[in-house]
């Protein structure tokens, strides 16, 4: 079994987690929607993560919505102490399967005690404000009310730390100006860098850097550099992504996210990879455009 100790750990707030850990949000139905076509494997996927040493998970009620939720408190509930849940508010899901903007104080609240409820917990680990820019990229805009909100939340005992997902540099100034935050959730791999210098601005403040789409947004270039690369280490391309991420910096916490059995050992085993100097410096290369 592979030992997800090698990747190191971090604290959000005062939980330590490994820096593997997994994301729940394809556990859903196609479009993360409805159901899973397989929900004994859905089950089966988040306890073997669980087994396997995963002490952190990812979520949101808006998966499904309700679905992975319920799959987590279904498969693990009670849940292990050393155990951390992470969730995010700020959206809601149409009939039509939508993607909509739930920002309001009220609407945050109100995902909140989903939330809970779904997970069957009095008080929710970490929850992220989503904020709802453009779809996988942030935009610059006040989170002042919707993070105040959170904060109030959060001393009510609802909440024990709160973190940030598609935001700027500016917001998390903002952010941290009303309450701590412990981890910041953007869109980043090897071939999307924009978020370089905030990642180093965030290990400074000791505060957590989640990147979601590990593989999002590459050019066929790029895919065919990162699947030679994957090919002479006799890895697969996946393994290679989380494991330059893990090299990248040391508050970068990963949840890649998979509804399949197979492809969660491949994704807890790129801990086992380890990346020569020569090998990162080829990869760097793709996120300079020269894939």
């Amino acid at each position: 079994m592979t030992n997800l100790t090698k990747s190191g750990s971090f604290l959000l707030g005062d939980r330590r987690v490994t820096r593997m850990g997994y994301g729940a949000m394809q556990l859903a139905g196609p479009g993360v929607f409805g159901p899973p076509k397989d929900r004994e494997t859905a089950l089966a996927v988040l306890r073997e993560a669980v087994a396997s040493g995963v002490n952190h998970i990812d979520t949101s009620d808006f998966y499904g919505p309700h679905i992975t939720n319920q799959l987590i408190r279904d498969a693990l509930h009670p849940y292990a102490q050393a155990l951390v849940i992470v969730t995010k508010v700020g959206a809601l899901r149409g009939a039509d399967a939508s993607w909509q903007p739930a920002q309001s104080p009220a609407e945050l609240t109100h995902a909140v005690h989903d939330n809970l409820r779904n997970l069957g917990v009095d008080v929710l680990d970490v929850v992220n404000l989503r904020v709802m820019g453009n779809v996988h990229e942030p935009s610059e805009a006040s989170i002042e009310e919707q993070f105040t909100a959170l904060a109030e939340l959060q001393r009510q005992g609802l909440i024990r730390h709160l973190g940030l997902s598609n935001v700027t540099s500016a917001q998390v100034a903002q952010a941290l100006r009303i309450a701590e935050v412990v981890c910041v959730q953007n869109h980043y791999n090897l071939a999307h860098r924009d978020d370089d210098p905030l990642i180093d601005e965030l290990s400074q403040q000791g505060v957590a850097y989640v990147p979601f789409f590990p593989l999002g947004g590459f050019t066929p270039l790029q895919s065919e550099t990162l699947s030679s690369v994957a090919e002479r280490l006799g890895a697969t391309p996946m393994q290679v992504a989380l494991a330059w991420l893990l090299a990248r910096a040391p508050n970068i916490v990963l949840i890649p996210g998979t509804s399949s059995l197979k492809h969660l050992r491949e994704n807890l085993a790129a801990v086992e990879l380890v990346l020569t100097d020569d090998v990162i410096s080829e990869l760097e290369e793709i996120g300079k455009g020269r894939g």
